[in-house]
C-alpha cells in the first residue's frame, strides 16, 4: 500500500526541494513551491526524505489533525533519525499523542494561564530596562548576546524557580542542537550530555529545597501522586527550558531586525506604543522564529493537498510557507504592523499549539517597548559588523544582532 501510495505521489506536480535555496532565500523559495504544488520531497534536516507541505489552509489542517502522529515509534524504520536524545529527555511533549500528552500538558497550561503571564509583565519590564542599563554607556552591543538572549533565560528561569547561583547562557547548548557545524558532530552530543546534567542537578537540588515555583510543583506531582515518571519529569524541565528560551530569543531578535530594517514603520511604533500588541502578530507572521512544525507521522496513507502521504513516512509542515500564503494573507510579503490577523500560525495551532505562546508574545511585545523607548535613535551596526543569521532548517533566527546608538545621551536611565 505505502508502495503504491508513494508512486502515486511522485507521479503527481510533487518535485523535490533545493535545500541549499531554501537555506538562502526561504521566503522566495518557498514562494515558489506554494505555486508549483502544496506538497514537496525533500531532504529534511536529520539528512532523510520527507514530506513538505506548504500552503495554509493545508498545514492548518494537518497541524490539528490527529492522523498525524509525533511519536517517533510510529515512524517508518530507517526513515526518521531526527535530534538524538536519550529516553530522560525524550519523554516530552514534542513526541506524544494523546492521552498521555493530554496529561502532561495540563499539568503545566497553569503556569501559562493570561493571569499569570500578565503578571510577570512588570518584572519583564524591570529586567529589559536593567539589561539596557548594563550597556547604555557603550554605545553599540550584540544585542543577541546582551537583551534578546538574557532577558528569557531569566523569565524562564523565574517561572521554573531555577537558584541564580544555577543559572548560565543556554546559547552554545541550544545552537549545537538546532544548528549543528557538520564540522563537529560530537558537539550536539556534548550538549545533551550537559543538558542532561544540569536538569538532573536542578530536579535533585529542587527536591531538596522546594520552593514556590512550577518545578516544584511538578515535582511534587510525581513524588506525591505518581502522575510523571521520572523520564516525563526530566524531559519535561528540559523542554520547558529549552523552548522558553529558544523560540522567545529568536522571536525578539527578529522582531528588532525587522523594525530596523523598516524605518517607517519602527517610527510608527514610536508614535504609538498601543500598535505593539498587533505588530508582534504580524512581525511573527511575517518572519517568525519556527519555520517548521515538529514533525508528523501518518497513522494510516492520508492525503494532503490532493497528495497520498504514506503511513509511517516524515511529514514537515512549514509555518514559514503557511504565513507567506496570499490566499490567507492579502500582500504577504508585505510587512503590515496594524494588519488585520486571520490565524497566523507562528507558534503552531491545535492541541500542539505552543505552550508558551502567550508568554512569549509578552517577552516580545515589552522588550520591544523598552528597547525603542530607551534608545531612541538606535540603528544597525553598518556596514562593519551586519547582523548574521545562522544556517538551520529548524529555527530562524540569528547568531548575532550588533547595533548603535548615541551613548552620551544614555546615562542616568
Amino acid at each position: 500500500m505505502a508502495e503504491s501510495a508513494a508512486g502515486s505521489a511522485a507521479g503527481s506536480s510533487v518535485q523535490c526541494v533545493d535545500v541549499a535555496a531554501l537555506l538562502a532565500d526561504p521566503y522566495g523559495t518557498y514562494a515558489a513551491l506554494r505555486e508549483a504544488a502544496p506538497v514537496h520531497r525533500m531532504t529534511g534536516p536529520d539528512g532523510r526524505p520527507a514530506w513538505l507541505v506548504t500552503r495554509y489552509d493545508d498545514v492548518r489542517r494537518a497541524l490539528a489533525d490527529p492522523r498525524l502522529s509525533l511519536d517517533r515509534r510510529n515512524a517508518l524504520p530507517g526513515t526518521y533519525s531526527g535530534l538524538s536524545l536519550p529516553p530522560a529527555l525524550d519523554a516530552n511533549l514534542l513526541n506524544m499523542d494523546p492521552p498521555d500528552h493530554t496529561r502532561l500538558r495540563r499539568l503545566v497550561v497553569k503556569a501559562f494561564t493570561p493571569a499569570r503571564v500578565e503578571a510577570l509583565r512588570a518584572p519583564v519590564r524591570r529586567l529589559a530596562g536593567d539589561l539596557l542599563d548594563a550597556v547604555a554607556a557603550d554605545g553599540r552591543t550584540d544585542l543577541m548576546a546582551t537583551y534578546a538572549g538574557p532577558l528569557p533565560i531569566v523569565v524562564i528561569c523565574d517561572l521554573l524557580g531555577v537558584p541564580q547561583r544555577d543559572r548560565r547562557d543556554f546559547r552554545e547548548w541550544t545552537d549545537a542542537l538546532i544548528a549543528p557545524d557538520p564540522a563537529q558532530p560530537q558537539r550536539a552530543k556534548e550538549a545533551v550530555a550537559s543538558l542532561m546534567r544540569f536538569v538532573d542537578a536542578l530536579i535533585e537540588g529542587k527536591r531538596a529545597e522546594p520552593g514556590d515555583d512550577l518545578l516544584s510543583d511538578l515535582i511534587a506531582v510525581r513524588d506525591g501522586g505518581d502522575v510523571l515518571s521520572p523520564d516525563e519529569l526530566t524531559s519535561l524541565v528540559f523542554l520547558l527550558l529549552f523552548a522558553g528560551y529558544e523560540n522567545t530569543v529568536h522571536l525578539i531578535a527578529n522582531a528588532v531586525l525587522a523594525l530596523l530594517e523598516h524605518p517607517v514603520l519602527l517610527r510608527e511604533v514610536r508614535s504609538d506604543p498601543d500598535v505593539l500588541a498587533t505588530a508582534v502578530e504580524e512581525l511573527m507572521r511575517w518572519d517568525g522564529p519556527v519555520p517548521l512544525a515538529i514533525r508528523r507521522f501518518p497513522l494510516k496513507d492520508v492525503s494532503i493537498g490532493g497528495v497520498v502521504v504514506p503511513k509511517g513516512e516524515t511529514v514537515l509542515l512549514s509555518l514559514a510557507s503557511a504565513n507567506r500564503d496570499a490566499r490567507q494573507f492579502p500582500d504577504p510579503d508585505r510587512l503590515d504592523l496594524r494588519r488585520e490577523h486571520s490565524g497566523q500560525l507562528g507558534l503552531g495551532h491545535g492541541i500542539h499549539h505552543c505552550l508558551g505562546a502567550a508568554l512569549a508574545r509578552m517577552e516580545t511585545e515589552t522588550a520591544l517597548a523598552v528597547l525603542f523607548e530607551r534608545l531612541d535613535d538606535l540603528e544597525l551596526d553598518l556596514p562593519q559588523a551586519p547582523p548574521v543569521r545562522r544556517e538551520s532548517l529548524r529555527a530562524r533566527g540569528l547568531k548575532s544582532l550588533p547595533v548603535r546608538w548615541s551613548a552620551q545621551k544614555r546615562t542616568g536611565f
